[in-house]
């Protein structure tokens, strides 16, 4: 056992796929905006879901920068600068219950770090859903939850 050396073994992370999207069919996300808080996870349980759906076909390597453009370009009101939107999907659980996760936030007018965050990244599964709080410039923005990593 003398011989044996440790190594030191570094993961890199994998470069995103690039997706064609001249030759790759869209999938379909709905979305569900509020203001000023996420909705419930109940209101997704028993094949019910909120009634302000926004219906976005896109790709997975779309960003969060990419979909806040698109939820802006249909709510006049969210086209403020300064306007936060909060992204988390919601992805079914055991039984007929569903789950929120929180995926990043962007701001309208500002550079931010979940700005370049693909779906693929956030390991959205074709089948949830999106939700995204959106914040008025007025008032305060989303507080952030400590990432457990």
């Amino acid at each position: 056992m003398a011989g044996l050396e440790s190594m030191i073994v570094e993961e890199k992370p994998q470069p995103p796929k690039l997706v064609d999207r001249e030759k790759t069919c869209p999938l379909l996300l709905r979305v569900f905006c509020s203001t000023g808080r996420h909705h419930s996870a109940n209101e997704y349980a028993y094949g019910k879901v909120p009634s302000n759906e926004l219906q976005i076909y896109t790709w997975m390597d779309a960003t969060l920068r990419e979909l806040t453009t698109l939820v802006r370009d249909v709510n006049p009101e969210t086209r403020r600068k300064g306007t936060y939107f909060d992204f988390a999907v919601v992805y079914p659980d055991r039984g007929s219950s569903f789950r929120m996760r929180e995926i990043g936030v962007t701001c309208s007018g500002q550079k931010g770090a979940d700005d370049s965050k693909t779906l693929a990244q956030a390991k959205f599964t074709i089948g949830d859903f999106m939700d995204i709080n959106i914040t008025p410039p007025n008032r305060m923005p989303p507080p952030r939850r400590q990432r457990p990593y």
